[in-house]
């Protein structure tokens, strides 16, 4: 409603009620960013208490609401910042160093603005904006006093390259022999996939969650038309290629004397139950996560993840994934592990089963949240003290963290069951508190087995951690496409989020893996897994390399 100031009246009560209708109309605007703010805070709000309830036997159906919440979130925030005419609260230099974590967290009732941050080996240019060497004003000589630096995060865009092979024929005017360069070897044979396409297509889909026909309109942006069964086969061809590594992970990894480990659904396409279960020919299929990571007490073993997928969630498929590893799991009460914590007739277990005070924790906190029970209060401040302890001690060796146990948690610990009995003997039987008070009575041993072994973790979040690209992928693909798409689907999971857990860049990773695997010496493979990988150094020839 603004005018230019030789457009506007010069009559008095025009301009009064010009000046009332934009209060109005400012009175409106202010409403309409405050029930804007209040939404967005209500949506945080309920994230965070979806995320705290999403271990139930609903979680399914939370986590879809979580996801719908997230979205319309997201974009509430998008329009309100393009409704904001003040600029960004944002300084002109960027944060520098590793990059954080991913961690899911509750949303703070303020979030907290931060800079951009870029790891130390971004690609740096300067451009400098010199004023000369003479004064504008007066042609004087002018001398450096100093320079203002500011920094712009800018982007390269992505491109599609040919890469001509000529491979030219010389003959020797002695012997009349042909000489020529042998083909070098492809990722696929006989395919015209480079390793860095292959790689940027494999962390797409497997990594980044993006459907392939999505990526056929990407490069068509790129000047290049890729059908999807182009990249399909693509896919299915690299996979080949990179199956003996995969293997080697999964040896290694299931090796391990401790291993944590969980599951999460995912919908598979199955046209022989249009009738039955989830509907519409779509069943529910499980992803399995293995996990070692020993950082947390200065382990030798370097980290790494297998993944599994199985058609259902029958005990025996965990138990056949395990059916080599022993040691410590440490899992949720999943009635399928039972067997591996059982004694033997040799009078010795496969596995000692490890509990998850995690897990324990949440069943408080939503009896906390529900009726504000006083008991489960002090339970939740009784298990926070166990985990300020454990902050206290991360990254120590085992014999450092099993010492600090002992001295201030194991009373604790002892406390707690001994308080656990007794308002078990006060409370409803029947009870969410009472289920939860059982639910560690009943595993004390498993939940105490931390205290014997400085190895052992408090928790499994380790496992929770490794389900969490299976939630991203949900987002964006609804199902995978039958049981062998699942499988492939793990399989790629295993090397990416291996090469993840030990901080490559997966995309540079495979790229360099998928240009030297049919040139390396099988019984030298093990130089190409993801914590022994060193890339190839520009210039090498690959029968230099291998």
């Amino acid at each position: 409603m603004s005018q230019a100031p030789a457009d506007l009246p010069n009559d008095p009560a025009i301009l009064k009620a010009m000046i009332a209708a934009l209060q109005a109309d400012n009175a409106k605007m202010s409403a309409t960013l405050r029930a804007h703010d209040l939404l967005v805070q209500a949506l945080r709000v309920r994230i965070a208490k979806l995320k705290k309830q999403k271990f139930g036997a609903s979680s399914e159906k939370i986590e879809r609401e979580i996801e719908q919440l997230e979205l319309a979130l997201e974009d509430l925030m998008i329009a309100k910042a393009e409704a904001n005419d003040a600029p960004p609260e944002e300084d002109e230099a960027l944060e520098h160093g590793p990059l954080p974590d991913q961690e899911i967290e509750a949303a703070p009732e303020k979030k907290q603005r931060r800079r951009p941050r870029v790891s130390e080996d971004t690609p740096r240019e300067r451009r400098e904006l010199d004023p000369g060497d003479a004064c504008p004003d007066c042609g004087g000589d002018l001398r450096v006093v100093g320079e203002d630096v500011s920094e712009l995060l800018d982007m390269i865009a992505a491109q599609i390259k040919v890469i001509e092979i000529a491979r030219v024929k010389k003959s020797c005017r002695r012997c009349e022999r042909m000489v020529q360069e042998p083909a070098p070897s492809r990722p696929i044979p006989r395919s015209m996939a480079g390793p860095s396409l292959l790689a940027f297509i494999l962390v797409s889909k497997f990594d980044d969650h993006i459907p392939l026909y999505r990526l056929n309109e990407i490069f068509a942006r790129m000047g290049a038309d890729v059908p999807d069964s182009t990249m399909v086969d693509w896919c299915g061809g690299a996979m080949k290629a990179l199956s003996p590594l995969i293997e080697k992970i999964e040896a290694d990894v299931m090796s391990s004397s401790i291993l944590h480990a969980d599951d999460t659904p995912i919908r598979v396409l199955d046209r022989s139950r249009k009738d039955k279960g989830l509907g519409k020919g779509v069943k529910q299929g499980r992803i399995w996560a293995y996990v070692r990571d020993q950082r947390p007490w200065s382990g030798a073993a370097p980290p790494g993840v297998v993944y599994y997928f199985s058609p259902d969630r029958k005990g025996e498929h965990p138990r056949g994934h395990l059916a080599k590893s022993g040691g410590i799991l440490q899992a949720d009460a999943y009635a399928g592990f039972k067997e591996l914590y059982e004694t033997r007739a040799d009078d010795t277990q496969q596995f000692r089963e490890a509990a998850c005070w995690a897990h324990l924790r949440r069943d408080f906190h939503d009896v906390w949240t529900s009726d504000k029970s006083q008991i489960a209060r002090e339970a939740l401040d009784r298990i926070g003290k166990l985990y300020d302890i454990e902050r206290e001690i991360a990254g120590q060796p085992a014999e450092v963290r099993l010492a600090a146990r002992e001295k201030y948690s194991a009373d604790k610990i002892a406390a707690f069951k001994v308080w656990a009995e007794q308002q078990l003997s006060r409370i409803p039987g029947k009870s969410d508190l009472a289920k939860a008070f059982r639910y560690a009575l009943n595993r004390w041993t498993s939940f105490t087995l931390f205290l014997e072994d400085g190895r052992v973790a408090i928790d499994n979040n380790a496992a929770e951690r490794a389900m969490r690209p299976v939630g991203v992928g949900r987002k964006n693909w609804l199902f995978a496409g039958s049981d062998t798409g699942g499988e492939t689907m793990a399989r790629a999971m295993t090397l990416i989020e291996s090469a993840k857990m030990n901080g490559l860049d997966p995309q540079a990773y495979l790229a360099d893996i998928l240009d030297r695997i049919h040139d390396h010496k099988n019984n030298r493979l093990v130089e190409l897994l993801p914590w022994n990988w060193t890339p190839k150094a520009a210039g090498t020839t690959q029968s230099e390399a291998a």
